[in-house]
């Protein structure tokens, strides 16, 4: 299975959010329709849920990140990582998504965050200084 996601970081804090019936949060982003990009999916993505619009200008390559699925870990899972360093639009919950959570390192371990972002991504954020 593929997948693309999204950072967005505010004030030192990353963007996750969590789907109705859900536990775990993720980063905004989602499968890729037949015959769509990483780049495209994730575009429309984080317009159906989150509401904002990114001109591909704005995005750039992160990472792909190998790891099971988040509840079905009999099923691999790639997803191609990207920064987004900004859109249009105001941030707010649409579509499945039941919440959103500015997240850093005071505060990370109060959810149950996307193994891939948990033990990749948000780790090397903070490395790099991005998130505190």
């Amino acid at each position: 299975m593929k997948k693309s996601a999204g950072i967005i970081i505010k004030e030192k804090s990353l963007l996750v959010l969590r789907s109705k019936n859900r536990d775990t949060f993720f980063a905004p982003g989602g499968k890729p329709d037949s015959g769509e990009s990483s780049e495209a999916a994730l575009l429309r993505e984080l317009y159906e849920e989150i509401g904002i619009t990114i001109d591909t200008s704005n995005i750039s390559f992160f990472g792909s990140y190998l790891a099971p699925a988040s509840g079905n870990e009999s099923i691999e899972l790639t997803m191609d990582v990207y920064t987004i360093h900004s859109y249009q639009g105001e941030i707010a919950i649409a579509s499945e998504i039941d919440e959103l959570m500015w997240v850093n390192t005071s505060n990370i371990d109060q959810i149950q965050l996307s193994s891939i972002f948990k033990n990749n991504v948000f780790p090397e954020l903070v490395a790099r200084g991005l998130v505190h």
